[in-house]
C-alpha cells in the first residue's frame, strides 16, 4: 500500500499542482509572517545594541510619584558634581552624561519632519569629552553649536530636509516656534535617525539645559564598565554611591528588553494583518483542497475497487489516500515555507510600525515558524482527504467497478440539504436578532461572527440544491452562444456538486469582501457625517502630542485678518468609574460658532468648575443622566476625589468627544505637567471674507508641532480610519481570486480528463478548436456567476444585518451599498474564472480527436 500511495502521486502530480499551490499560499503567510516577527524583534535588539554600544549602566533622576510636584529647592540630581562622583566609583571607565529632549523642525519648503515612532525626533547637546569630541556625533562638515542660536543636523536630516550648513531652520520644543542657524553636520550610528524614520538636532550645551531641564542638570548619565566589572555589579555601586532616592539605574540588558517590548508590541499589530490573510488563504483553500482529493478519489473509484477486490482493507486503502496527502502537504509545507522566506523579507519594506521603517537583519529561523509550516501543510491536506477516503472507501467493490462516479445517495443529500438549511437559516435568524442591538459590544460581535459563520456554510451545504436552478435560469444566456453555449450549460448542470464545490472558493471569498465593502463604506459615509454635523468652523488647528499652543500664538489666530471666532479648548483626562475618560474643555463664549452640539437634556448654559456635560454614549455606559453627580479623579495617578454635576447629555460628537468641562479647570487637571498652560486645539470660524490655510499657518509661524486643517480635511481625516479596512478588503479579494482561479482551472482540467473521449467525439463530428474553447470558458464563467451571486447577496445580507451594530456606535450610520466596489468584484470574479479557464480551454481544445475516441 505504500508502494501505491507513492505511485499514485507520480502518477497524478499534474492534478496535484493546483491544491499544492492553494496549500502554498496558506503556509507561506503563516510561516512568513512568524519569520518576520522573530526577525524584525532580532533585529531591532541588534540596533538597540549597537545604539547602547560601550554602555554599561545608565543613571536617570528619579521621576516624582504621580501627580506629585518635582521637589523643588534641591540641587539636581544629575550635575556635574554627579558625573565626578560617579567617575570616582571603582570599576568605571568613562562616563558620559546627556540632555535629550525632543524637537521637530520643517523642511526647506516648510513641511514637518515629523516621526510617528516615539523618540523619533530626537534633540541633544553637544558635550564633548576629554578629547574635545563628542563621539557620539562625529562632525563631518561644519562646525559644532556654541551659542543658542546655533543647531548641527544629522546628515540624513539634513538631506531629506534638503537643509545645508547657513541655512535659518524653522524648528519646535515645546511652545513657540524658534529659528536657528545650521552651524554643522553630524554622522550618528543611533538607528532610530540612521534607517531614515527619525531626525536628530543638536544644541550647545546651556541651550539644551534651558529647553530639556534645569540649569547644571543633564538628562541622564551613561558609565561604561572597566573589563572585569559586571554590569549588575556596577549598577549595584552607583545605587549605594547615589541613594535610591534621587535617581535610579538601569543596565544595558534592562534597556534592551524595554525596547524589546516596545517593539514587539508593534510588530504584533502587523503580524495580526498577516495572520488575518494566512486564515483567509488557508479557510478558502481548504474547499479548493477537499475538492481536489474529492474528484481524485471518484476518479480513481475503480482502481480503489480492485485493491478493496484483491484483499486490502478499508483501513488499508484510506491509510494510502492519506499517506498520499501527507506527501503532497510536505512537498506543499516546503515550497511553501521557500516563499514565506521571500515573503519574510519582503514584509519589512510593505509594512511600517507606527510610522516608522521596520529593522531589517538576517532572517531568523526558529523551530516554531518550521513547526508552523508542517503543521498547517500536512494537517491540512491529509484532513482535507480523510473526508473523501473515508467515504470512498465505504463503497463495495462490485459497485466501484460497475461505474467510475458514483452518484451520492438520496439519503446522503437529504442530510446534506436540511443540516445546510438549518445552518443558513439559524445564522441568519441570529444575524436578524442583532437589527435590535443598541452597541457593538463583545457579546453583540461574537453573535455576528457566529451568524455569519453559520450562514456561509450553511449555503456552500445547500450550493448542489441552490445550482440546479440558478444555472438554468442563466441557460438563456449561454444557449445564445450556439452548441458550445448549450453544452457548457449541460456540463455545469451535470454534476452539481462539483460545480457547488469549484464555486465554493468564489462564494467565500465575495461574500467576505462584498461584506467589508459594504460596512467600510456605510461606516465611512456616517463618519464624515458625523464629523460635518458636529464642526461647523471653517479651521481646525490642533497641537502634536505632548505640547500645545501657548496664548501668544492664540491671540494671534484670534487677530489674523478674516478670523471671527477663535476659540481654544484644552483637553484633559478624568477617570470616571475605573475608565479613562477624555474630557474637552471650552469656553462657552462663541462655542456655538465653531462647534454644534445637540443636546437631548440640558445644555452648556451654566457650565463652570465642577460642571461638565456628557455624549449619549457615555452618560449609557456609566449610568448618568442631567442632574447626576460623577465622583471621578483627575486620572494622573492621585487619588483625590472631584465630583462633577452632570448639567446636559449631547449626541455623540467627535469634536467634542466623550465630555465637556470648563476649560479653566480642564486645562489645570494636572497643574504639575509642563503643557498645563497650554491650549491642545483652536477652533477658528471665519468671517464674511474668509481666511485662508496660508495666513493661520503664517499667525502660527509655522510651528511645525502645529496642524492647520480646513473642515473638509478634518471631516476626510474623521473617516481616513476606514482605509484600513478597504486595503485590507482590496488585498483579502486579491487573495481570494487567485485561489478562485486556481480552483476553477484545477477542475476544469481535471473535468477535461474525464471528458477526454466526449470531447474527441465533439471534434470528430464536426466542432472546431475554438467552439471547444468557447465551451470551457463559458462553462468557467457559468460557475463563476453562480458563485459571485451568492457570495455577493450572503455578504451584503450580512452587512445590512450587523448594521445596527454600526448605528449603536455612530448614530449617522446608515446601510449604504457601494455600487462600484460591488460591479468591480462582481467584474474581477467572473473574469476570475475567465482567466481560470484559459490553460484549460487551450488544452481541450488540443486534443486529436482520433486519441480522445481512442482513449478508455
Amino acid at each position: 500500500m505504500l508502494k501505491t500511495a507513492l505511485r499514485n502521486v507520480l502518477a497524478h502530480k499534474a492534478h496535484l499542482v493546483m491544491t499544492v499551490l492553494a496549500v502554498c499560499l496558506g503556509v507561506a503567510f503563516v510561516s512568513g509572517t512568524l519569520v518576520f516577527g522573530e526577525t524584525s524583534t532580532a533585529a531591532n535588539r541588534a540596533a538597540v545594541s549597537e545604539n547602547l554600544a560601550d554602555l554599561s549602566v545608565r543613571v536617570s533622576p528619579k521621576p516624582p510619584k504621580p501627580g506629585e510636584p518635582a521637589p523643588r529647592g534641591l540641587p539636581p540630581a544629575l550635575d556635574d558634581a554627579t558625573v565626578a562622583k560617579l567617575a570616582g566609583i571603582s570599576g568605571v571607565d568613562s562616563v558620559r552624561p546627556s540632555i535629550s529632549g525632543s524637537a521637530v523642525l520643517n523642511t526647506a519648503d516648510g513641511n514637518p519632519m515629523r516621526s510617528a515612532k516615539r523618540g523619533g525626533n530626537r534633540a541633544d547637546a553637544w558635550i564633548p569629552g576629554p578629547g574635545g569630541k563628542d563621539p557620539r556625533f562625529p562632525i563631518a562638515r561644519g562646525h559644532t553649536p556654541r551659542t543658542g542660536d546655533e543647531i548641527a543636523l544629522d546628515d540624513g536630516t539634513a538631506a531629506r530636509g534638503k537643509h545645508k550648513i547657513g541655512d535659518r531652520i524653522t524648528l519646535a520644543t515645546n511652545g513657540p516656534v524658534m529659528h536657528k542657524r545650521l552651524v554643522g553636520i553630524v554622522t550618528t550610528k543611533d538607528t532610530r535617525v540612521s534607517s531614515g524614520s527619525g531626525t536628530l538636532v543638536l544644541f550647545d550645551k546651556a541651550t539644551a539645559r534651558d529647553m530639556f531641564g534645569q540649569p547644571g542638570a543633564y538628562s541622564s548619565i551613561d558609565l561604561t564598565a572597566k573589563p572585569g566589572t559586571g554590569d549588575f555589579d556596577l549598577a549595584e555601586r552607583v545605587t549605594d554611591t547615589l541613594g535610591a532616592a534621587r535617581a535610579e539605574t538601569s543596565t544595558v540588558s534592562d534597556l534592551v528588553t524595554q525596547q524589546d517590548r516596545y517593539v514587539s508590541v508593534l510588530v504584533r499589530g502587523n503580524e495580526k494583518v498577516a495572520l488575518i490573510y494566512a486564515l483567509v488563504a488557508l479557510f478558502i483553500g481548504s474547499f479548493l483542497i477537499v475538492n481536489t482529493f474529492t474528484m481524485l478519489v471518484a476518479r480513481r473509484s475503480r482502481e480503489i475497487a480492485l485493491l478493496r477486490a484483491i484483499g486490502a482493507s478499508r483501513r488499508q486503502v484510506i491509510r494510502s489516500l492519506l499517506i498520499e496527502a501527507g506527501l503532497v502537504g510536505l512537498f506543499s509545507s516546503a515550497l511553501g515555507f521557500g516563499l514565506g522566506l521571500g515573503l519574510a523579507v519582503a514584509m519589512p519594506h510593505l509594512m511600517t510600525i507606527d510610522g516608522s521603517a521596520v529593522p531589517t537583519g538576517p532572517l531568523v529561523i526558529g523551530a516554531t515558524p518550521i513547526a508552523a509550516a508542517l503543521f498547517v501543510g500536512v494537517g491540512l491536506t491529509v484532513l482535507s482527504a480523510w473526508i473523501p477516503s473515508r467515504k470512498a472507501s465505504k463503497i463495495a467493490p462490485v459497485e466501484a467497478l460497475r461505474a467510475v462516479h458514483q452518484p451520492p445517495s438520496a439519503t446522503a443529500s437529504r442530510y446534506r440539504a436540511i443540516a445546510g438549511g438549518l445552518l443558513a437559516f439559524g445564522g441568519a435568524a441570529l444575524l436578524i436578532s442583532l437589527s435590535g442591538a443598541e452597541d457593538a459590544s463583545d457579546e453583540n460581535f461574537q453573535n455576528a461572527v457566529f451568524g455569519a459563520f453559520g450562514l456561509i456554510t450553511g449555503l456552500l451545504m445547500l450550493a448542489p440544491i441552490l445550482a440546479v436552478p440558478m444555472i438554468r435560469a442563466g441557460g438563456k444566456l449561454t444557449t445564445r452562444f450556439g452548441a458550445a453555449g448549450r453544452l457548457s450549460h449541460e456540463n455545469a448542470l451535470r454534476d452539481p456538486r462539483r460545480t457547488a464545490a469549484t464555486a465554493s472558493a468564489v462564494i467565500v471569498s465575495t461574500a467576505l469582501v462584498a461584506g467589508l465593502a459594504t460596512i467600510a463604506h456605510s461606516s465611512a459615509q456616517a463618519l464624515d457625517r458625523q464629523a460635518a454635523a458636529g464642526l461647523t468652523a471653517d479651521h481646525l488647528i490642533t497641537a502634536d502630542q505632548m505640547t500645545g499652543i501657548d496664548r501668544a500664538t492664540t491671540r494671534r489666530i484670534a487677530d489674523t485678518p478674516g478670523v471671527r471666532t477663535a476659540s481654544a479648548i484644552a483637553d484633559g483626562q478624568i477617570l470616571l468609574g475605573g475608565d479613562n475618560l477624555s474630557v474637552t474643555g471650552v469656553d462657552p463664549a462663541g462655542l456655538d460658532n465653531v462647534m454644534k452640539l445637540d443636546f437631548v437634556s440640558g445644555s452648556l448654559k451654566g457650565l463652570k468648575a465642577g460642571a461638565i456635560a456628557v455624549s449619549e454614549t457615555t452618560a449609557r455606559e456609566h449610568h448618568l443622566k442631567t442632574g447626576s453627580r460623577a465622583r471621578t479623579t483627575p486620572g494622573f495617578g492621585r487619588d483625590d476625589i472631584r465630583t462633577y454635576t452632570v448639567i446636559g447629555v449631547y449626541r455623540d460628537n467627535p469634536t467634542a468627544g466623550p465630555a465637556i468641562g470648563d476649560r479653566a479647570e480642564i486645562q489645570h487637571l494636572d497643574e504639575h505637567s509642563e503643557t498645563s498652560q497650554y491650549f491642545t486645539r483652536v477652533l477658528v470660524a471665519a468671517d464674511k471674507n474668509g481666511v485662508s490655510k496660508a495666513d493661520l499657518l503664517d499667525a502660527t509661524g509655522k510651528n511645525p508641532l502645529l496642524t492647520v486643517q480646513s473642515r473638509d480635511e478634518f471631516v476626510a481625516e474623521a473617516s481616513g480610519v476606514m482605509s484600513i479596512i478597504i486595503n485590507l478588503m482590496y488585498g483579502l479579494l486579491f487573495l481570494g481570486g487567485a485561489i478562485s482561479a486556481l480552483g476553477i482551472a484545477n477542475t476544469l482540467a481535471m473535468s477535461i480528463t474525464d471528458r477526454t473521449r466526449e470531447i474527441g467525439a465533439l471534434r470528430a463530428i464536426g466542432m472546431h478548436r475554438a467552439g471547444i474553447r468557447t465551451m470551457i470558458r463559458l462553462e468557467a464563467l457559468t460557475v463563476a456567476a453562480f458563485g459571485t451571486i451568492l457570495g455577493m447577496v450572503s455578504g451584503t445580507f450580512g452587512a445590512w444585518a450587523v448594521s445596527s451594530l454600526a448605528n449603536g456606535s455612530i448614530k449617522q450610520y446608515e446601510f449604504t451599498l457601494p455600487w462600484g466596489t460591488l460591479l468591480a468584484t462582481c467584474a474581477l470574479s467572473l473574469a476570475v474564472g475567465i482567466l481560470a479557464a484559459a490553460l484549460p480551454a487551450r488544452r481541450a481544445a488540443g486534443l486529436s480527436p482520433l486519441e480522445a475516441v481512442a482513449e478508455s
